[in-house]
């Protein structure tokens, strides 16, 4: 299938979490002014390589792909293989890969927490129906089976069966403990490590791996894309507490409906009076709980210091991240990883 142009904008990378604050808006400004070339080459492999036999396939999977995102994986590809000392066009081909297993996991993931929205637009299973949905995850996931093969490059075969594993085990020790008020910080960490982070490790390992960089260089990079995922995701946790429809592109509220517990939450409860507690653990998992008792869940959060240190958390991993490219030469692709570091960190605003 062709796409009809234009599919998608450089310009609308980051148009999930509108910043308004100018300096957030020149620092996605700087960021898009430099990865302009990067994007097109991405977006014009992923409609490249979006050729199935039913056309079917392609609108379902189109619908994911092409209705925003960030491609903060595939962009993490293409900068670290430079960064590594490899600019070749054919980079933005493989780096495709990762941008492919995100899509499918979140056609996966809304079939399984049963949601609506997803970008500002109704999710794949409520267009079409949860088995498409599911297949056509399912053909993505093949889809970046067959350009890794592509790259010739054993180890990024075993990145990607590393990060489909992760994933998958992330999402069941999710949904084994969705409701379960006593998930602690660590175990926190471990389901968004394996449902997150592990796509921006293999990322960016992928782009140490096809710029052939020695084994210290590629942990390097991983090391930095574990904690630039996991500040990303916290980040996320927090706007589900601070943004609406408009900005986050689902409405407020809706981890907390899915019994999803996240660290804002994690911590406040672990803070708060019996009474308190006992108000806010009655909203978990509660599908229809008013805008009246979410607000006042969102007071106790900061009360209790939930929010608070969820961002203290969020600029932890980020530091770390930057820390970890501490080993490079400075030049525009480190400083571009920085920028997407601070990209990452202040989506919490």
């Amino acid at each position: 299938m062709i796409w009809p142009e234009p599919l998608y904008h450089a310009h609308d990378i980051f148009r999930e979490t509108p910043m308004t604050d100018p300096k957030k808006t020149d620092l996605k400004t700087k960021i898009l002014s430099a990865v302009q070339g990067d994007l097109a080459a991405i977006e014009t492999a992923l409609t490249r390589h979006l050729a199935p036999h039913f056309e079917l396939v392609s609108q379902v999977a189109g619908h994911i792909l092409f209705a925003g995102g960030k491609r903060f994986r595939p962009l993490l590809t293409c900068l670290a293989a430079r960064l590594c000392g490899l600019d070749d066009p054919k980079t933005a081909e493989f780096s495709i890969i990762f941008e492919y297993l995100h899509a499918a996991s979140l056609l996966h993931d809304d079939v399984i927490d049963e949601a609506d929205m997803r970008r500002g637009r109704p999710v794949a299973g409520k267009v079409w129906n949860n088995a498409i949905a599911v297949l056509t995850g399912d053909f993505l996931m093949s889809r970046a089976l067959s350009i890794a093969m592509d790259t010739g490059i054993h180890r990024i075969l075993k990145i990607i069966a590393d990060v489909t594993n992760n994933m998958s085990q992330g999402e069941i020790q999710q949904l084994a403990r969705k409701g379960d008020v006593t998930l602690t910080q660590a175990e926190y960490l471990e389901v968004i490590h394996y449902k997150t982070a592990v796509l921006f490790e293999g990322a960016c390992h992928a782009g140490g791996l096809l710029a052939g960089a020695d084994s210290s260089r590629c942990e390097a990079l991983s090391t930095y894309g574990y904690h630039l995922g996991i500040a990303f995701q916290m980040a996320d946790d927090l706007l589900d507490y601070t943004q609406d429809l408009a900005t986050l592109g689902k409405r407020a509220g809706a981890d907390l409906r899915e019994g999803k517990m996240t660290l804002p939450l994690i911590h406040a409860l672990s803070r708060a009076s019996e009474k308190d507690r006992d108000q806010m653990v009655s909203l978990v998992g509660k599908p229809d709980f008013s805008d009246g008792e979410f607000s006042e869940l969102v007071e106790k959060l900061y009360h209790y210091e939930g929010i608070a240190y969820t961002q203290a958390q969020t600029t932890r991993h980020a530091d770390a991240a930057k820390t970890a490219l501490s080993g490079f030469k400075d030049g525009p692709d480190r400083e571009l990883l920085m920028l997407l570091v601070d990209y990452a960190h202040h989506r919490q605003s």
